[in-house]
């Protein structure tokens, strides 16, 4: 999952919040460095990451992207479903995304210098371009693809790589929407087998 995803699964307190984005930037051993709910979030974090990665419907979305491309599939893939929970924003949780968005990054801007050093860099690139927000369109997806492309150390596979979600935004989609009862499941330590009775989505 993709940084509005962790938000959104996330527990709704600025430490957690944190804690969330801190989990791509945070490795290795979670030695005590941050508080306990900052810790338990990074935590969180890392296993909605491997439970995302073997979920069957994230496999499938996977597939769908083009061979070439098929290496990368799943930091496409993780754009691609923020894409869809930023676009529908308002079908799964109660505050609208931009009040929501605008709280996050305040929190981002008041704990800055506790932030890992790569994240210090980017929170204020994330804060003035309302990264959060502006994945709802699809212009904005193929800008943060391509962004991520240029760190690549081999051909840059990732240029242009939103083509994949205009390709196959249906069935993206719909598999996007069939995953998220799961991982929300998960999040708040419910059963999440696929095909169990869905909780209510909204936050």
């Amino acid at each position: 999952m993709n940084y509005l995803a962790h938000l959104y699964l996330s527990e709704p307190h600025e430490e957690a919040w944190l804690g969330s984005l801190m989990g791509d930037f945070v490795k290795g051993p979670l030695d005590g460095r941050y508080g306990s709910e900052i810790t338990r979030a990074i935590a969180m974090h890392r296993k909605i990451d491997v439970f995302t990665d073997a979920h069957p419907v994230v496999v499938q979305s996977k597939s769908r992207m083009s061979t070439e491309r098929r290496r990368y599939a799943g930091i496409m893939v993780d754009m691609f479903y923020d894409h869809f929970l930023a676009r529908h924003w308002q079908d799964f949780h109660d505050e609208p995304l931009a009040e929501f968005t605008g709280r996050v990054y305040r929190v981002l801007e008041r704990y800055h210098t506790i932030l890992p050093e790569r994240l210090q860099r980017m929170a204020p690139m994330m804060v003035q371009w309302d990264w959060l927000g502006s994945y709802a369109d699809i212009g904005s997806i193929y800008t943060a693809l391509n962004r991520m492309g240029q760190r690549l150390k081999r051909e840059n596979r990732l240029m242009n790589s939103a083509d994949e979600l205009v390709g196959n935004y249906a069935q993206l989609e719909a598999d996007f929407r069939a995953f998220l009862p799961d991982v929300l499941r998960y999040a708040r330590g419910r059963d999440a087998r696929p095909g169990l009775a869905q909780p209510t989505l909204r936050r």
